[in-house]
C-alpha cells in the first residue's frame, strides 16, 4: 500500500502554495512542470514581440515623416535602408527595386518626368504585395504559440487536478476514512494545477489579442502605403 502522505492524506496541512506543489502527487509536478515551461516561453515572446512591434511603430512613423518630405523616389531610398524594422520601409524598398528593374529611370520619378509601361504596374503590384504578405507572416510568427497556451494550458491544468483528486479519493479508499482534515490537503494540492493552468493561459490570452491587433493595424497601413505607392505611379504613367 502506498504511503498515505505520498497521497495528500497525512491529515497535516500547511497551506503554502510550495508545501503543496511539494506535496503533490508525481502526475501533478509533471503538470505544473509543463505549464511552468508554457509560461515561461510565453513571457519570454510576450516581452520580445513587445519591443518587436514598439520598435517597428516607431520607425513607421520616421520614415513616414521622411516620405512626406521628399520630392522624388530616389530621395527616399536612403532614408528606407535606415529604417531596419519599418514594415512600410520594406514596402517601399520593394517597390522601388521593382521600379528599377523594369525601367531604370523610374527611379527618379517626378512631376512631368519618366514614363513606365503600363505591365510595369501589374509587376510592381505583385512585388509589393508579396512583401506585404512576408512583413506580416514576420509580425504574426510565434503568435500561434501564445494562442495555443491560452487555450490549451487551462484543460492541462484541469487534468492535473483530475488526477491529483483521483489520487486523493483512491487514498481515501486505502484509508477507509473520509474526514475534511483528510480530504482537504489532497484537493487543494490538485486544485494548485487549475490555478497555474489559467495563470498561464490568461496572460496569453490578452497578449496574442493585443498582438493580433497591432499585427493588422500594421498591415493595414502597409496596405495603404502600397496603395499609395501605386497611385503615384500610376498618375505619372498617365501624363
Amino acid at each position: 500500500m502506498k504511503d498515505l502522505g505520498s497521497l495528500g492524506l497525512s491529515g497535516s496541512f500547511n497551506g503554502s502554495l510550495l508545501s503543496m506543489i511539494l506535496d503533490a502527487g508525481l502526475m501533478v509536478k509533471f503538470v505544473l512542470l509543463v505549464l511552468f515551461i508554457f509560461s515561461v516561453v510565453s513571457w519570454a515572446i510576450i516581452f520580445i514581440k513587445y519591443r518587436y512591434y514598439l520598435k517597428i511603430k516607431q520607425e513607421n512613423e520616421a520614415f513616414n515623416e521622411d516620405y512626406l518630405k521628399s520630392s522624388k523616389l530616389s530621395d527616399i531610398l536612403p532614408a528606407a535602408k535606415k529604417y531596419s524594422f519599418s514594415t512600410t520601409a520594406e514596402v517601399f524598398r520593394v517597390g522601388y527595386m521593382e521600379l528599377t528593374q523594369t525601367n531604370k529611370p523610374a527611379g527618379e520619378l517626378k512631376q512631368g518626368h519618366d514614363e513606365i509601361s503600363l505591365s510595369s504596374l501589374d509587376n510592381l503590384e505583385r512585388s509589393m504585395h508579396k512583401a506585404s504578405n512576408t512583413e506580416m507572416t514576420k509580425l504574426e510568427s510565434s503568435l500561434g504559440f501564445l494562442a495555443t497556451t491560452g487555450s490549451a494550458s487551462p484543460f492541462i491544468g484541469l487534468f492535473g487536478t483530475v488526477w491529483g483528486i483521483m489520487d486523493t479519493f483512491k487514498g481515501i479508499g486505502a484509508r477507509g476514512t473520509a474526514t475534511l482534515a483528510v480530504v482537504a490537503p489532497g484537493i487543494s494540492e490538485a486544485l494548485v494545477a487549475t490555478a497555474a493552468g489559467l495563470a498561464a493561459a490568461i496572460p496569453a490570452v490578452i497578449f496574442y489579442n493585443y498582438f493580433l491587433n497591432q499585427s493588422k493595424d500594421m498591415v493595414q497601413e502597409m496596405e495603404n502605403f502600397a496603395a499609395e505607392f501605386l497611385n503615384i505611379v500610376e498618375r505619372h504613367l498617365r501624363k
